[in-house]
């Protein structure tokens, strides 16, 4: 799918910076569907909305997913935001692209119904069959920190599923929970990512996850679930549907833990505390047997992070209760918090990795940098997830990377596209990197006055495609020359200055620059004067 014109009458969040803005996502009058990655690159200096719009964007097709199925989405995290949103997608089983809108407009004074519009005006009401085919089929996010704006909305569909199954764990018949359609990346997801794709990935998929930080292979690891242990509710004996004294499972989940039992190298069960301890020694033996109750990378992704999303039960109910509260406050400073390791439902441990060589033992995977860890997340999570209709909403996915792997970054991603369709795929940044690596159509400068609080997006006045990184900041960021401030303030100091000592002294401390060069040019006038 690929995104066109967004319309905003009230957004409902950021503090209405979006209010009555219209934003056009550019790439060609075709949005580029022929190509399988065309990203959009968000640029702009801190506090100009980035963060916030892709929230907006979240909301808005996690407001749809609610409306439409709210068994697959179960919360809307903004029921006042009023849009407009135009965007090229192919249903499933069709060959055909459309271009469709998705339209909440006011009806008397309150926000009305979600609709959809197809190319010839007919409408689609959420509920209708015809509905889920026009919207994205999951939206992934994911945010290099603790970010509160991008998650909030992730953040409340995660709390909707524990939940959901908690309940239904207590009938008799404990049917599957549908999966959620927002689906939130960070760090406390990354062992789950990483594993999925070392275990199901393709050789290639392995070898680039792992090529950077120079390891081999995934060497052994373990993973414990806690079923009755202090921190999760107990259930009275009269309420259970089943022998558990702690979590009710689904069958679903059941079958879940059961499967790792039988891949698992070897294992043990603590029957007081329902805990259940998985080692796996990695061999191609090991991926065989996943492969063979697991058919790729994600579906056993989605079954591990199913157990994962149960740690929200090993929360306080205050504290669940306060997130609920601020979700409906629209207040972002509130985040659920996370459990200590010990009180997790489900939870790695002592994961190691062979060194490329094998030429000592294995490494832990906490040795890894924050970069490394990063690149395996960002890089793992687009390689494993193909759906054509997907989109991709990255807060800062290169934050932590060091200059050369923020050069590659998009040659990266390449490397993982695989056999997909058109995923839409947007990102933000702070940084000239990205933006060198795609032409002008796939980068919105953000900005907002200082003085007015106006928001705007705007078009690179030049060429980004192949311009070098000090273009990119004075085009974008208004930085000229690209030096830091204090050695801008020395190197205007010199060239104000008469005095052909000082600026001899001056010029020695200097590296290359052109700044150093007009110096340089000023000190040879001087001594051409005199």
């Amino acid at each position: 799918m690929r995104l066109r014109l967004l319309k905003i009458e009230r957004s409902g969040t950021g503090g209405g910076l979006f209010d009555g803005t219209q934003i056009w996502f550019g790439r060609d009058n075709d949005g580029k569907v022929d190509a399988p990655l065309a990203p959009l690159c968000m640029i702009g200096p801190n506090g100009s909305g980035k963060s916030q719009f892709l929230q907006l964007i979240a909301e808005i097709f996690q407001a749809a997913w609610h409306a439409h199925a709210p068994g697959e989405e179960r919360r809307s995290a903004n029921d006042a935001v009023l849009f407009d949103l135009e965007y090229i997608i192919r249903p499933p089983q069709s060959e055909n692209y459309e271009t469709v809108r998705l339209v909440r407009a006011l009806k008397g004074k309150k926000p009305g119904p979600i609709e959809l519009f197809r190319a010839d005006g007919k409408s689609i009401k959420a509920g209708e069959a015809a509905f889920r085919q026009f919207l994205p089929t999951l939206i992934i996010g994911y945010t290099s920190g603790d970010n509160e704006t991008l998650s909030l909305p992730f953040l409340a569909s995660r709390s909707g599923y524990a939940q959901d199954v908690a309940k239904a764990a207590r009938e008799v018949d404990a049917k599957a929970v549908p999966d959620n359609r927002l689906m939130l990346i960070d760090y406390s997801t990354n062992l789950e990512v990483l594993f999925s794709n070392l275990i199901l990935g393709s050789a290639p998929v392995r070898e680039e996850l792992l090529r950077h930080a120079r390891l081999g292979d995934l060497a052994s690891c373990r993973c414990i679930v806690r079923l009755a242990h202090s921190a999760v509710p107990k259930i009275p004996k009269k309420k259970r549907v089943s022998s558990r004294k702690g979590i009710q499972l689904t069958d679903e989940l059941e079958t879940i833990i059961a499967n790792l039992q039988r891949t698992a190298t070897c294992w043990y069960v603590d029957d007081k505390t329902e805990t259940y301890t998985f080692d796996f020694l990695i061999t191609e033996a090991t991926r065989q047997a996943f492969a063979h109750f697991w058919s790729d990378a994600f579906s056993l992704y989605r079954s591990l992070h199913k157990l994962a999303l149960l740690n929200d039960l090993a929360i306080p109910r205050p504290a669940r209760k306060r997130f609920d509260k601020a979700v409906k406050e629209r207040r972002f400073a509130s985040r659920l918090p996370e459990p200590q390791q010990e009180d997790m439902v489900f939870s790695f441990e002592e994961v190691r990795f062979w060194p490329e060589l094998r030429r000592s033992d294995p490494v832990d995977y906490v040795s890894l940098s924050d970069g490394e860890h990063q690149q395996a997340l960002i890089l793992g999570t687009y390689a494993m997830i193909v759906d054509t209709n997907a989109i991709f909403l990255l807060d800062e996915p290169e934050s932590h990377f060091n200059p050369k792997w923020r050069v590659e970054f998009v040659q990266q991603l390449l490397k993982m596209v695989g056999n997909r369709g058109n995923q839409e795929f947007l990102l933000t940044t702070h940084a000239p990197f990205v933006p060198s690596d795609m032409p002008r159509d796939q980068v919105m400068i953000f900005s907002r006055d200082e003085e007015t609080g106006k928001f705007a997006v705007n078009d690179p006045k030049i060429e980004t495609f192949g311009t070098t990184f000090d273009r990119i900041l004075e085009s974008c960021f208004g930085i000229r020359p690209p030096n830091s401030h204090i050695a801008e303030k020395e190197i205007e100091k010199l060239l104000k200055s008469d005095d052909v000592t000082e600026i001899e002294e001056g010029f020695k401390d200097l590296g290359p620059s052109i700044g150093k060069a007009l110096l340089a040019d000023h000190l040879r006038k001087l001594k051409k004067q005199a």
